[in-house]
């Protein structure tokens, strides 16, 4: 993720929250004015649609991955670093809170790849695991939430 600046607004915790599904009040104080709304703990995921390269988000006039086989008519191509074959998926997400995240803040992301490991699959041949770690940090440098990403993908296609 290469996100430049990702700003926190109460606007976008409050849709948020309703898009997740959470009712908690103290999401909502976009509709009341109410100064420093909190973030839900997953909120920074949406921080994706401020990267113009995010391969999961829709651009206009070309096809989109979206979810489901092909369900728009682009193939797995490299999504997410796969290698066209459907052999890979999201395993986990993790999130460790330094601070809370609150609307007014505005972070900046930088990523690296962690850890990487394999086990046997019954199946799908290897299983090959994969951490990828961003870090978001607030506009004085201090560090405010760390996502740890982990995919996996199979050493072959699992046939249906």
């Amino acid at each position: 993720m290469a996100t430049e600046r990702f700003p926190i607004e109460a606007g976008h915790i409050m849709m948020f929250a309703r898009a997740i599904g959470d009712a908690n009040p103290a999401y909502y104080g976009a509709l009341d004015g109410t100064a420093g709304v909190p973030a839900p703990p997953t909120f920074v995921t949406a921080s994706a649609q401020f990267d113009p390269d995010y391969p999961l988000r829709p651009k206009p006039g070309q096809p989109w991955f979206g979810s489901g086989r092909e369900a728009t008519g682009r193939g797995a191509s490299t999504v997410g670093g796969g290698d066209g074959g459907g052999t890979g998926l999201h395993a986990e997400q993790h999130y460790t809170y330094h601070r809370p995240l609150r609307a007014g803040d505005v972070l900046t992301t930088s990523s690296r790849t962690g850890e990487g490991w394999e086990k046997q699959g019954r199946r799908g041949g290897r299983l090959i695991f994969s951490e990828f770690i961003t870090e978001f940090r607030d506009a004085a440098g201090e560090l405010v939430v760390t996502a740890r990403t982990v995919g996996v993908r199979t050493e072959k296609v699992i046939e249906q």
